[in-house]
């Protein structure tokens, strides 16, 4: 029946596959559950997007779905039984049943339709050419209808979507009328030369036809040719009043087919009295409002539909649409406020942060910025309304609550739109609906509702209202199998390897962590969900060391070639080890926090804390009464003095005489020289000023310049 009906041009990032050759994703990878929107949306085969479009909208009109559901296994059948010969399984309307009860009620993006459209005869070689969504909704309903043949529901398409047009030839000789009614399941309004919907319908049933000059009518009254005036009006309308909009005309002077994208209004409410026939009915009789546009994106040979549709029983979770403003390469705000709020729930680490704004916009901070702003640190200082520096300086986050530029224009409570794009639900504004008045992506076909449907209080916020109790059932087995294989996934997913790095086995020589023995111990590993906390893991290493007394810390470490070098201890056993940028693979040194080896220089004591860095140096380590300076020269590049030196100092003394000992180390000499200290991330910051501080008290790496 269906036959090709569901080719299709490809859209850019599809490909159209036979149901037998879909691409799935790994058994093992279970679908994502639903989005904020909390509805669910349909796979694309590969070319069925209008499909999916369609039968989203069947799905939000709660009256057809409700139909549907109210067709049970005794006039359907089971679909279990549909190869036994001797069982009587209307298929289309039993799977179109599941389809609606997983869209409704299994916790999943999106659900796939490929059984409904294994029933529809996919494969099948009979059939026509190229068809659209206006033709598959026909051709879907009159497969529902034939398919309900001889049940309870054979007449619940005629009942929703059926009207009747009474089209009139009045004889001006005699005034003889002729009238001739036919029945329509949707209406098709011209578009070529017309400006919006309400006009169409007055040229199709206010205006009329006359027949005169040339061109007279046959009256049979009169027995002969006669003027006579041909009108249509609409005599019976249907609770559902679908509208197939003429978007596509062809040209005859160049002879071929085009889309017309011209503005073409509609209302949200229309009243359908001026084009009905004279009755006694209230105006609400004729009222309707509009629930769902399907809209078509692309040429006349092509393209891709998606649907904006009304949430009636408001099933969904409407947020206002966040409408990313454009960002502004020179407004370092916005782009910080960018790229931390794409880190969901999490902090960003100062130091990965630059790495992140170089990925953004293709520049470093001191290049683009530092000139203007200063340093990137003292930049979100400054803007402390906007940005919440925590875990001493060395993490970054959005505060919370901060304006957002849609809350000021939320609309009322009660029913709201979304955008339907095949596996992707959003939410809209109502006001969105203009924007597909005109363009290539444009409004193709209307629904409207009357306005004397209302819907129960107990169907609000309920998606298993009249649902199938089998059905139900069927969906609950379903999200607990989905459940379990999430959090198989997931465990899997965040199990991170940890390789520990036991005290016991190392000594302190010369400055730097050494195995103890020639030949080190094997390291013990653990494997670590790393959605647990750091306290959680503190407590597993516990478990394992049954041996170990005292206090336990642990240190993120490397293992380099001249030994195994310690970065930040974690401290926090509050926050999870995602969140302390703990990984897999990561060493992790377990110590008592103060000591290794029992030595009198802990590596505590050495200043190793949160962001430490530790620096591998040549030659031995300065005395307690000294310091050692790292600092770069600023003009090396047009020297012949190395850009790097150190130097030895007293701790006491005054950092002008400690300029001079540098001077003196690599030969210059003169008093046009400054230090700058660098900062965590290595950027020069404020020049030191005041001459008589004393070297113990900013202890660093500098530049000279």
């Amino acid at each position: 029946m269906f036959g090709n009906l569901f080719e299709e041009e490809e859209e850019e990032g599809f490909s159209s596959l036979s149901s037998k050759g879909r691409v799935v994703k790994g058994v093992d990878e279970p679908p994502p559950p639903r989005g904020k929107s909390n509805l669910c949306g349909i796979k694309n085969q590969g070319g069925t997007c209008y499909l999916n479009s369609l039968l989203q909208t069947l799905l939000f009109t709660p009256e057809f779905r409700e139909a549907l559901f109210s067709l049970g296994q005794e006039e359907l059948g089971r679909l279990e039984d549909k190869d036994k010969p001797e069982a009587k399984v209307r298929v289309i309307p039993l799977e179109l049943q599941r389809l609606f009860a997983r869209l409704l009620l299994v916790d999943q993006q999106s659900a796939s339709t490929a059984d409904l459209t294994d029933s529809f005869g996919w494969n099948s070689s009979e059939g026509t050419n190229q068809h659209d969504v206006q033709e598959l909704n026909r051709i879907l309903f009159s497969a529902l209808e034939h398919s309900l043949v001889d049940t309870s529901g054979s007449a619940f398409i005629h009942r929703l979507y059926h009207g009747t047009i009474v089209n009139s030839i009045v004889c001006k000789e005699c005034g003889n009328v002729s009238q001739r009614q036919e029945d329509f399941l949707d209406l098709t309004v011209c578009v070529c030369g017309v400006l919006s919907l309400e006009e169409a319908l007055w040229n199709m049933f206010v205006e009329e036809e006359l027949f005169e000059g040339n061109n007279l009518y046959r009256c049979a009254q009169c027995d002969r040719l006669v003027t006579a005036a041909k009108s249509a009006k609409l005599r019976k309308l249907p609770p559902f009043m679908t509208v197939s909009l003429l978007r596509f005309s062809f040209d005859f002077a160049k002879f071929e087919r085009y889309k017309e994208t011209g503005r073409y209004t509609f209302p949200l409410s229309i009243n359908l009295r001026p084009f009905c026939e004279p009755t006694d009915a209230e105006d609400s009789d004729y009222s309707y409002e509009l629930f769902s546009v399907i809209i078509h994106k692309g040429g006349c040979y092509g393209g891709h539909y998606h649907a904006y549709i009304r949430d009636i029983d408001e099933l969904g979770q409407w947020e206002p649409p966040v409408h990313e403003p454009k960002l502004q390469e020179d407004d370092p705000l916005s782009i910080l406020m960018a790229i931390i709020s794409q880190v969901l729930k999490e902090l960003v680490l100062l130091d990965q942060l630059g790495q992140k704004l170089m990925d953004k916009i293709g520049s470093s901070w001191s290049k683009k910025f530092r000139k203007q702003y200063g340093p990137i640190g003292k930049f979100l200082q400054s803007h402390s309304d906007v940005f919440m520096l925590v875990s001493n300086g060395t993490r970054v986050a959005l505060k919370a609550n901060l304006p957002s530029p849609d809350q000021h224009n939320e609309p009322p409570t009660g029913s709201h739109w979304f955008d339907l794009n095949d596996s992707t639900v959003t939410s809209i504004r109502e006001s969105d609906i203009e924007k597909q008045f005109q363009g290539k992506e444009s409004a193709y076909m209307l629904f409207y509702r009357k306005t004397q449907l209302h819907r129960p209080a107990e169907a609000r916020n309920n998606p298993q209202y009249k649902v199938p109790t089998h059905l139900v059932q069927r969906a609950q087995e379903e999200n607990v199998k989905l459940q379990e294989m999430r959090e198989k996934c997931e465990a899997t997913n965040n199990t991170v390897e940890l390789c520990l790095h036991l005290a016991s086995s190392y000594r302190l020589e010369n400055g730097a962590l050494q195995p103890v023995g020639k030949e080190p111990s094997e390291n013990p590993a653990l494997s670590f969900d790393r959605r647990k906390t750091v306290g959680d893991l503190r407590l597993a290493i516990y478990q394992m060391q049954e041996l170990w007394e005292g206090d336990m810390a642990l240190t993120v470490a490397k293992s380099l070639p001249a030994g195994l070098h310690l970065y930040n201890t974690l401290t926090d056993d509050n926050i999870s080890l995602n969140s302390a940028g703990i990984y897999n693979n990561t060493d992790l040194f377990v110590w008592n926090g103060r000591d290794v080896s029992n030595l009198e220089l802990s590596v505590r004591d050495a200043g190793v804390r949160l962001m430490t860095t530790l620096t591998l140096c040549p030659g031995s380590s300065p005395r307690a009464s000294q310091v050692r300076l790292f600092f770069f020269f600023f003009f090396y590049l047009k020297s012949s003095i190395k850009p790097f030196s150190t130097c030895s100092c007293i701790k006491t003394m005054f950092f002008s005489q400690c300029l001079k000992a540098m001077l003196e180390a690599v030969g210059l000499d003169g008093s046009c020289w400054h230090l700058r200290k660098l900062d965590w991330c290595e950027e020069v910051g404020e020049p030191l000023m005041d001459e008589v501080i004393i070297m113990n008290d900013i202890i660093s790496i500098f530049y000279v310049l």
